[in-house]
C-alpha cells in the first residue's frame, strides 16, 4: 500500500469538508457550532467579566485609571494583533489543531492572570489570555461559515452569537457575585474548568481541515502592525496620564505617535504590495464586506467603551457593589440572545439592511440615555438604557456579520473573518483608550468649572458653610475648627463626584454621536433579496 504524502492528506481533508454540506453531516456542522460556541463564551466572557472587577483591581493594587485601562486594553490589543496571523497559522497547521493550541493558551493565562501579584504581572497574562483569544475567535467563525452553506450561515452565525450574548450577560453577574463573596483573581480561574471542557470537546468532535492554499507568512506585516497599535494606544492612554505633567506634548508622547505612523505606513504599503500580506487588505475592496467593516468599527469603539464605562459609574457614583452593578447587564445578553438568530433568519429572508439600522439606531439611543445619569438616577432609568442596547445589538450584529461575508469565497473565510474580528477589537481598543482619556479630561475640565464656582468671598457660599458647620457641631459635638474641615472635606467631595458622573455623561453623548453615524455607510451596502439566496442554494445543492 503506497505511503500518504501530505498532498494526499489535503485532498482527503478538502473531500470531507465538502462533504459537510450534505444530509448525512447534518448532525456534525451543529455539533461544531456546539464546540466553537464553548470557546467563544471563553473569549467574550473575560473581556466582560473583567469590568466589574476593575475597583476593586485597581484598590488592590493602589493605582489609577490611566493604568488600570490597560487590564482591558493589553487584552484586546493581543487579541487584535494575533487575529490575522491565527487565520495563517490554520491554514498552515489545520484549524481544529489552532483552535485547540487557542483555548490550551487562553487557559493558561487565565491562571495566570489569578495568581499574579501586582498589576504588571496581570497585564502580561492578559496579553497571553488575548493571545488565546485572538486564536478562538476568528478560527471559530470560520469554522463555522464553512461548515455551513450561505443559505444557513444567517441562523448559524445567529446561535454562534448566543455565546457571546450569553458572555455578556453573565459574566459581569458572575464576575460581580465572585468579587463580593471571594475576591477578584476568582473572576480569571472561573475560565479553567470551561477551558478545559473545551479541549475536551474539540478533541473529541471536530475533524482537521488545512487549506491546500497556504500563504507566506509576512514577516513585515506582522512586525509593523505589532509595533503600530501598542504604541498609538499608549500614546493615547497616557496623554492625559496622572503620571504625564507634560500632557500631548511630553516628549515621549510624540515619539510614539510618530513611530507608530511610521509604521502603519510600512504596514499599509507592505499589505497591498507584498503578494501574500499578513492582512488581506485587498478583501476590503469587495463592496460589502468593506463597508460593513466601517459599520462594525464604529459602532465597536462605542460599545466596548460603553461597556468599560458602566461598571465604573455605578460602583463609583452610586455605591452600588461588584454583584450587583455585573446584575444589571443580565438582561443585555439574555436580549442580544434571543433576538440574534430571530435577526439572523429575518436578515435570510429579507432585505437585512432593515435590522441593521434599526439595531444601530436602538444602540445609539441607548448611549444617548446615558448621557443624563446623575447620581440621583433611578434603577428602572439605567436597565431602560441597557434593555435598548440589549436589543440593538441582537438585532444588528447577525445580519451585518452575513451581508460582510456572503460574497467572501470559502477559501478565503479564515482571513476575511480574521480581518474582521481584528478591526472589531481593534475598534474596542480604540474605544476604551479613547473615552478612558476623554474621560479622565472632561472630569479635569469639570472639577476646574465647579471648584471655581466655590467663591469663598461670596455671602451666600459663607452662610451655606456656616451652617453646615453649625449642624456638624451639634450633632457630632466636634469643635467649631473640625466642623469647618469636615464641611470643606464634604464640598469637595461633592464638587469631584459630580465632575466625574458629568464627565461619564459627556463620554456616553461622544459614544451616541458616534453611533448614529454607523448608519450613512449603509447607503452604499448591497443586500441579496430571498430569490438570489434560493437560486444560490440550489446552486450549491
Amino acid at each position: 500500500m503506497p505511503k500518504k504524502t501530505p498532498l494526499h492528506r489535503v485532498k482527503n481533508s478538502l473531500r470531507r469538508s465538502d462533504s459537510f454540506y450534505h444530509s448525512d453531516n447534518e448532525s456534525y456542522k451543529w455539533w461544531v457550532l456546539a464546540n466553537v460556541m464553548i470557546g467563544t463564551f471563553m473569549a467574550v466572557l473575560d473581556a466582560t467579566i473583567v469590568n466589574v472587577g476593575l475597583p476593586k483591581i485597581m484598590a488592590s493594587f493602589g493605582v489609577g485609571l490611566d493604568r488600570i485601562e490597560w487590564v482591558l486594553t493589553a487584552y484586546m490589543l493581543a487579541l487584535a494583533v494575533m487575529l490575522p496571523t491565527s487565520a495563517w497559522l490554520a491554514d498552515r497547521i489545520g484549524h481544529k489543531r489552532m483552535y485547540f493550541y487557542g483555548l490550551l493558551l487562553f487557559t493558561v493565562g487565565s491562571f495566570l492572570c489569578g495568581m499574579s501579584p501586582n498589576e504588571n504581572i496581570l497585564i502580561i497574562a492578559r496579553v497571553i489570555q488575548g493571545l488565546g483569544a485572538g486564536t478562538i475567535m476568528p478560527i471559530g467563525m470560520a469554522i463555522v461559515t464553512r461548515e455551513f452553506p450561505p443559505h444557513q450561515r444567517g441562523i448559524a452565525i445567529g446561535f454562534w452569537s448566543i455565546a457571546a450574548a450569553a458572555s455578556v450577560s453573565f459574566g459581569p453577574l458572575i464576575g460581580g457575585y465572585l468579587v463580593d463573596t471571594f475576591n477578584w483573581p476568582l473572576i480569571f480561574d472561573v475560565n479553567i474548568p470551561v477551558g478545559i471542557i473545551g479541549l475536551l470537546v474539540t478533541f473529541i468532535v471536530q475533524k482537521e481541515y488545512i487549506n491546500p492554499k497556504v500563504r507566506k507568512f509576512d514577516l513585515i506585516g506582522f512586525i509593523s502592525i505589532g509595533i503600530f497599535l501598542p504604541l498609538i494606544l499608549y500614546a493615547l492612554s497616557e496623554g492625559n496620564a496622572v503620571t504625564n505633567t507634560a500632557g500631548w506634548k511630553a516628549p515621549y508622547i510624540l515619539v510614539c505617535f510618530a513611530i507608530s505612523i511610521l509604521a502603519l505606513a510600512v504596514f499599509l504599503t507592505n499589505e497591498f504590495l507584498v503578494v501574500e500580506p499578513l492582512i488581506d487588505l485587498r478583501l476590503l475592496n469587495n463592496r460589502n464586506f468593506g463597508i460593513s467593516n466601517i459599520i462594525i468599527f464604529i459602532f465597536s469603539m462605542g460599545m466596548f467603551g460603553s461597556t468599560f464605562l458602566m461598571p465604573l459609574y455605578l460602583q463609583n457614583s452610586l455605591g452600588y457593589t461588584a454583584l450587583q452593578a455585573g446584575a444589571v447587564f443580565l438582561p443585555v445578553g439574555i436580549i442580544q440572545g434571543i433576538m440574534s438568530p430571530i435577526s439572523g433568519t429575518i436578515a435570510d429572508k429579507t432585505n437585512p439592511k432593515i435590522p441593521i439600522i434599526i439595531g444601530t439606531i436602538l444602540l445609539a439611543a441607548s448611549f444617548y440615555l446615558n448621557a443624563f445619569l446623575s447620581y440621583l438616577t433611578e434603577h428602572s432609568y439605567i436597565m431602560l438604557s441597557l434593555y435598548l442596547r440589549g436589543l440593538g445589538m441582537g438585532i444588528m450584529f447577525t445580519p451585518l456579520s452575513t451581508v460582510a461575508l456572503l460574497d467572501i469565497p470559502r477559501e478565503k473565510m479564515a482571513q476575511a473573518s480574521g480581518l474582521m474580528n481584528t478591526i472589531r477589537q481593534l475598534a474596542g481598543s480604540f474605544g476604551v483608550a479613547i473615552l478612558a482619556t476623554l474621560l479622565s479630561t472632561r472630569i479635569n475640565f469639570h472639577t476646574q468649572i465647579y471648584g471655581a464656582s466655590l467663591n469663598n468671598t461670596s455671602p451666600a457660599f459663607q452662610k451655606i458653610t456656616h451652617q453646615m458647620a453649625f449642624q456638624l457641631q451639634h450633632r457630632t459635638g466636634a469643635s467649631l475648627a473640625t466642623a469647618s474641615k469636615q464641611v470643606s472635606y464634604l464640598l469637595s467631595s461633592h464638587v469631584i463626584k459630580q465632575a466625574y458622573i458629568q464627565g461619564v455623561d459627556d463620554d456616553f453623548m461622544f459614544a451616541a454621536l458616534l453611533t448614529i453615524l454607523g448608519i450613512v455607510p449603509l447607503i452604499w451596502l448591497h443586500t441579496k433579496n430571498k430569490k438570489s439566496l434560493e437560486k444560490q442554494k440550489h446552486y450549491e445543492d
